[in-house]
């Protein structure tokens, strides 16, 4: 039987709606249909480039049957309603991160999915790298023995010209939050993806370079999780010249240590056939570029493409993207529990609700 071809329309029209078309691209079975921006300019210029139809509104491009699929990538703060507008048109959603900016909002968007029947996404590119992928596997695996220690760091470089190039950048209104809510919560899903439930954070945060913005440019928070394990994230948009974001997972058995789409060590107590195989391949990573540290358009749209074939997939056979509405909610309660921390000067619990 053929497959479907699934239509496509984006919801946005700023740098990363690009990513989505050039991703929409690469998959035979997709196709990008339409583009919706309140900035006119902005979608015409865009439609013309990625090669399909600027909407006046957005009810218009939802009224369009041959769309399956909206691509929200709007500021975060400004998800939910062409989400919820998304899904009462019978579209399913794949949303850029965060899903939304607090968790009452996120609730809106999964709840309205479920009555609708409809598929949501969210994207996490990183989850899809080979080496993430990978070392997921083998935690399941339980290769690394008992978990002890888990940490993220993300200590990247913008410029004052970063926050000022759109309004809603910076603000808690339209951004959710700084450093930790727009660059760190890659890496703050990858860390609960690993590891499970966190039980709690302690936290501090500041603004060390960017005294103009509302939000904090820099962010420490230690972890406990459920697992008994603890762990640290270290998020920043003030430093120089920026490095590739850093993930450690470390065990009683084993170590490894995953630096953009690189594994940059892998070494366990007992040692397998493939491990040399897997250190000679992934050292290098599958992805060639600067992982956003310095610039935020330095990232590859090969992790949206992996995203998106995942989600056709599950539209197709019925099944869970990887990353669903419920999973791309629980790093926003993660991010807003080290929020709480950071305003109340201590610990703070999580209660890691279930809808």
């Amino acid at each position: 039987m053929e497959s479907k071809n699934f239509g496509f329309g984006i919801v946005g029209a700023g740098m990363i709606s690009h990513f989505h078309a050039r991703a929409i691209a690469e998959i035979k079975t997709a196709r990008l249909l339409g583009i919706y921006s309140i900035n006119k300019i902005k979608s015409d210029q865009f439609a013309g480039k990625h090669n399909c139809e600027a909407y006046d509104t957005l009810d218009e491009m939802l009224s369009q049957p041959e769309i399956d699929i909206i691509c929200i990538c709007t500021p975060s703060g400004i998800h939910l309603e062409p989400v919820v507008a998304s899904i009462k048109a019978g579209k399913h959603c794949l949303i850029e991160k965060p899903l939304e900016i607090s968790v009452e909002r996120c609730d809106k968007i999964i709840e309205a999915a479920q009555q609708a029947g409809v598929k949501t996404g969210v994207i996490f590119p990183s989850r899809f790298y080979e080496a993430s992928m990978q070392l997921k596997k083998s935690i399941d695996e339980n290769r690394f023995g008992e978990l002890v220690l888990a940490d993220a760091y993300v200590k990247w470089s913008r410029s004052a010209e970063y926050y000022q190039s759109g309004k809603w950048r910076g603000s808690w209104k339209y951004d959710g939050g700084g450093a930790l809510m727009n660059q760190g919560i890659h890496s703050v899903d990858l860390l609960q993806w690993y590891m499970g439930p966190v039980e709690s954070v302690q936290s501090v945060s500041a603004n060390i370079r960017h005294k103009n913005i509302e939000v904090e440019d820099t962010i420490v928070s230690t972890v406990k999780f459920m697992n008994g394990a603890l762990g640290t994230i270290e998020c920043s948009t003030s430093v120089f010249p920026g490095a590739l974001k850093r993930v450690e997972i470390m065990g009683t058995s084993g170590t490894a240590i995953l630096e953009g789409d690189h594994l940059i060590q892998w070494q366990f107590e007992q040692e397998r056939k493939e491990d040399e195989n897997i250190r000679n391949t992934m050292q290098q990573g599958t992805i060639s570029h600067g992982g956003g540290a310095s610039n935020p358009a330095d990232i590859s749209f090969v992790g949206h493409q992996k995203q998106i074939e995942d989600f056709i997939h599950a539209i197709e056979t019925n099944g869970t993207p990887l990353v669903d509405g419920k999973e791309g909610r629980k790093s926003v309660e993660i991010i807003s529990a080290i929020y709480e921390s950071a305003r109340l000067g201590k610990m703070v619990k999580l209660t890691q609700s279930n809808i």
